[in-house]
């Protein structure tokens, strides 16, 4: 039970909060907090989902079923193969989790503590029932508890309900933890936590493994769903081929252990690695990879939208100075400073404000924080508050002055063209500009959230001038961007002329079009999504809107990600398909985020881009070299049940895959470099590269085979007049060790094809230029010569002695391959033939 009565503690022991002796015995009672789950998958469930697929268990099966046969050299090399690939996939998670894991440390929310009078930050799994906590404006609510006191904060329970309205709580009220403050400054005591918490017992059913697949992933499994039905297909082949010929048992589940090796389980590895390997790579540039598909999605952004504080510009804000209207200079100077002394719910314009004109603190009769969707915040004194020589009197709003002109009383507003003025070449320097007005409120001001409504009769006192301090990178990060084919897109709060300003100072077109929030409420939804796709600069936006231009964005085609560090930019995350929060951002940005940018520099996203890039260049490598092994031993399959004898040995096989693939794809997922991905399909670009080597490959290896075997057979007093000519038990292990070293050198040739070293390379793939998968190519052809050259290598895959006619023949299929294959691609002849590409036939006119 971890629950507790906490509604008979009094104010005093609330304001104490718990001392460390009794948070020991709630804890010892079962009333303690647990550790938050953790954000990487567990060392078991990495070993699982590694080891226990279905066709690695049917692999390991079929390989105890050999041994026990008694073919324990073909059922361990088989196995060993396998068991090779998985200790590799398992080793590189593995490392990747834990660098992940140290580093998420940092981004786990905390929990600010009264214990013992004191304030504390400790992480959620150290509560305990009956802990005051304070929450502020930003902050996660992280145990369900009760609001004490008269203090109020709008919360944001999305994440609970479904309903993004902020939900005003006063003393009393109930808070859940997964909600989020928006606004105000408040206590609670913690009452439920762990499994009584309402948000666990939401959950309770959405614990069960889930996986949400990437566009890479749903291709990559749509490949081995197809190829394993080709496989069920020629394994029912194979039994009645076995049936036919009176196979025996040992050779049936040898055959059927080779077939089962054509479906490319190692895909799923590949791309497991290859997003871990990614995830650590971003970490070095400083972003926290929080989704494993925020790396895939990197490569396919083509809008990037971004806030202007705290994103473009260091979220640091300096009084530029002030412009009295009503007030003098000092009753403006005392009254900015006792608002931002006094206020409950501080800000980054308040902090300014406090550190130019610092004041002692007041106590308001009343307050309504400030909100990102009006723009204005507000705090009501009576006649005896005092600040400085001068009396504070009714309410001072605070706020955009545009917000602000419906407001203003007849005198006010006769000051509005003055006002306009001085705002505009404010504005045009780059600054924001609020407005202080004041009221003799006949009504008591009254917080209701977004909701809230300025007194109608504002007198304005001054204005004040603020400067944003440019990020040092931003110029550089911008560029980069665009270089990329990445259209910035700047949707702020603030004044629509001051962040153009910023824009063109960080590199943007002086004549970018710049459209401002009001007008966006007046647009139907044609002209909305217009005004989307053909602004740059978005000012006075609301939270709704920063959410409805996203999805707008969406709605034309786009890939768009979003940065954002304040609790006002959680909607537009959520729509966004790449959210990226910074991590001196609020707890609430950072929970919804996939990346998290850990020197709050967007900057990093630039390498994090071709990082992203790089990974979807070294997986479309990887499918090139699985799906050409797998067609081309599959033809040869399929050949053999027209020749009469299987081709290939299944320790043979297992050499197939482990220097054709196994080895291979391994080293292009760390090695691979990052390219912008070429126009066109990629279904397309992969056939186009992998059917003309699966041809080539079958076709001249089953010749090859022939002829070596016949070779065989035409030496061999009588048999070339035997009815069983096809069935020489003498010559069938010579040839079928010519047609491995033929398709395990196809393989190793087709590792140079995918990344071409030189353009004399290049045919099935862009030029690479990277000579390192080229020198593995060399080194895996020289270890296998040296497996031709020793017995006990030869042994252990199954190999026959060649001479050096066999050789000769060998190499003379090599080159023939060899041009033939580069021929056909550099001549495009299966586009020719499928009529396929843009429109017009190679060799034709149109």
């Amino acid at each position: 039970m971890q629950t507790a009565d906490v509604s008979n503690l009094t104010d005093t022991a609330l304001a104490q909060g718990l001392t460390e002796r009794e948070v020991l015995e709630r804890r010892a009672h079962g009333l303690g907090n647990t550790a938050p789950p953790p954000s990487t998958r567990s060392y078991w469930r990495i070993l699982s989902e590694n080891v226990f697929t279905f066709i690695n268990m049917s692999l390991f099966g079929l390989g105890f079923a050999l041994v026990l046969l008694g073919r324990w050299a073909d059922g361990l090399v088989s196995t060993g193969v396998i068991s090779l690939n998985v200790l590799v996939s398992v080793v590189q998670e593995i490392r990747a989790k834990r660098v992940l894991d140290r580093v998420a440390l940092l981004t786990r929310p905390t929990a600010t503590v009264i214990r013992d009078g004191k304030q504390r930050v400790l992480s959620p799994s150290e509560l305990v029932v009956g802990d005051v906590l304070k929450v502020s404006s930003g902050d996660q609510i992280v145990v369900d508890g009760r609001i004490i006191g008269d203090e109020r904060i709008g919360v944001d329970e999305s994440l609970l309900t479904g309903e993004s309205d902020p939900v005003l709580k006063r003393g009393g009220d109930k808070v859940y933890s997964g909600s989020l403050c928006l606004t105000g400054t408040a206590h609670y005591v913690a009452e439920h936590v762990s499994v009584n918490s309402l948000a666990h017992q939401i959950t309770a059913g959405a614990h069960a493994f889930r996986r949400i697949l990437t566009p890479l992933q749903q291709e990559i499994h749509l490949v081995i769903r197809i190829m394993l039905l080709i496989v069920i297909y020629l394994e029912f082949l194979s039994t009645i081929t076995a049936l036919i010929h009176h196979a025996n048992l040992s050779d049936s589940v040898a055959d059927s252990t080779l077939l089962a090796g054509l479906v490319p389980n190692g895909l799923l590895l590949s791309i497991a690695v290859a997003y871990a390997l990614g995830a650590v790579r971003i970490l070095r540039y400083g972003a926290l990879v929080q989704q494993a598909n925020a790396i895939e999605s990197l490569s396919h952004v083509d809008v990037l939208c971004l806030d202007k504080t705290g994103t473009l510009t260091t979220n640091r804000l300096r009084v530029n100075g002030h412009h009295p209207l009503g007030a003098s200079s000092d009753e403006l100077e005392d009254v900015l400073g006792t608002l931002a002394a006094s206020t409950a719910s501080p800000n980054q314009t308040t902090a300014a404000i406090a550190a130019m004109w610092p004041r002692p603190r007041r106590s308001p009769s009343a307050e309504i924080p400030f909100s990102s969707a009006r723009k204005w915040s507000a705090e009501a004194f009576d006649d005896t508050e005092q600040s400085g020589q001068h009396t504070l009197r009714g309410v001072y709003v605070l706020g955009a002055p545009e917000t602000l002109l419906p407001h203003l009383s007849g005198e006010g507003a006769e000051l509005w063209p003055h006002i306009a003025s001085v705002m505009g070449a404010l504005t045009e320097q780059g600054l924001r500009v609020v407005l202080l007005a004041q009221a003799q409120a006949s009504e008591p001001l009254e917080d209701r959230g977004d909701d809230s409504q300025a007194p109608n009769d504002l007198r304005p006192l001054g204005l004040v001038s603020f400067r944003d301090e440019l990020r040092p990178e931003a110029q550089e990060a911008l560029a980069a961007f665009m270089r990329a084919g990445v259209h910035p897109k700047i949707i702020s709060g603030d004044n629509p002329e001051t962040v153009a300003s910023l824009a063109r100072q960080a590199g943007l077109d002086p004549d970018i079009e710049v459209i401002s929030g009001p007008d966006l409420e007046q647009m139907s939804e044609e002209e909305f999504a217009t005004a989307a796709e053909s602004g740059v600069i978005f000012g006075r936006t609301t939270p709704r809107q920063k959410e409805k231009l996203v999805r707008a964005l969406r709605q034309r085609g786009h890939y768009v990600a979003v940065i954002g560090d304040g609790v006002n930019d959680v909607l537009s995350l959520k729509q966004a398909q790449l959210a990226i929060a910074m991590q001196s951002g609020s707890q609430a940005t950072r929970s919804v985020a996939d990346l998290i940018l850990m020197q709050d520099s967007f900057a990093v996203l630039a390498p994090a881009v071709r990082e992203g890039q790089r990974i979807l260049s070294g997986m479309q490598s990887i499918l090139k070299l699985f799906l050409a092994r797998i067609s081309s031993v599959g033809l040869v399959v399929l050949s053999s049940m027209v020749i009469g004898t299987f081709p290939l040995e299944v320790r043979q096989g297992s050499m197939v895959t482990l220097f054709s693939v196994g080895i291979p794809t391994v080293a292009l997922a760390v090695w691979t470099h990052p390219r912008p991905e070429p126009q066109g399909s990629v279904v397309r670009r992969l056939i186009g590269f992998f059917f003309p080597a699966a041809i080539f490959t079958s076709a001249i290896g089953v010749t090859l085979f022939v002829s070596v075997y016949l070779i065989h057979v035409l030496e061999t007093p009588g048999a070339f007049l035997s009815r069983t000519l096809l069935l020489l038990p003498s010559a069938e292990p010579v040839a079928q060790t010519s047609l491995t070293y033929f398709i395990v050198s196809c393989g190793l040739f087709l590792v140079i094809f995918v990344e071409p070293p030189t353009r004399w390379w290049v045919g099935g793939s862009q030029l690479s230029g990277d000579w390192r998968p080229t020198w593995l190519a060399v080194g895996l052809l020289a270890a296998m010569l040296i497996c031709s050259l020793t017995p006990p290598l030869r042994t252990i895959f199954a190999l026959s002695p060649l001479g050096l006619r066999e050789y000769a023949l060998l190499a003379a299929a090599l080159i023939v391959w060899l041009f033939a294959l580069r021929f056909t691609w550099r001549l495009h002849l299966l586009d020719r033939f499928l009529a396929v590409g843009d429109g017009v036939v190679p060799g034709r006119a149109n």
